[in-house]
């Protein structure tokens, strides 16, 4: 049985099936969605893999956890998208551990300004945003005036 298939007999059971759960924890993606759709908890067998994953981490921590989940920190810390949203939905403010991913990218830089730090960002940030010459570093200049 592959971790699809036994995360969808439990979620169409609706319950918590713990012999199929040494298959589905294989898979970060169905982990995610047994902890978050299935069993509405925790799924501890399945932390491992949705740990290494960015997105999921994130979502788990969010939807599933519902507070900072330091473990999957350094997987999260790689991804611009997923560090914005977890500083913006799960810390509630600064995350200097996420930020390097998030200067990558000016879309979430802005908003990570706009949003999070509500201000001028880092200079590190500040002055990467400003050499990338892309619509969303426009937003940010007239935001920070």
């Amino acid at each position: 049985m592959t971790p699809q298939e036994a995360y969808y007999k439990a979620y169409n059971l609706g319950k918590r099936i713990p012999k199929l759960e040494p298959i589905i924890s294989q898979d970060a993606y169905y982990s995610y969605h047994y902890a978050k759709h299935a069993i509405k908890s925790r799924f501890i067998l399945g932390e491992p893999a949705i740990s290494k994953n960015a997105e999921y981490s994130y979502g788990y921590a969010r939807d599933v956890i519902k507070n900072r989940w330091e473990k999957a920190e350094p997987a999260i810390s790689k991804n611009d998208e997923s560090s914005y949203l977890y500083a913006y939905f799960v810390i509630k403010g600064r995350w200097e551990l996420g930020e390097p991913a998030i200067s990558q990218d000016a879309y979430w830089s802005y908003f990570y300004a706009k949003n999070v730090i509500k201000g001028r960002l880092p200079d590190f940030m500040h002055n990467q945003m400003i050499l990338s010459n892309d619509e969303s570093a426009k937003k940010y200049i007239k935001f920070i005036q």
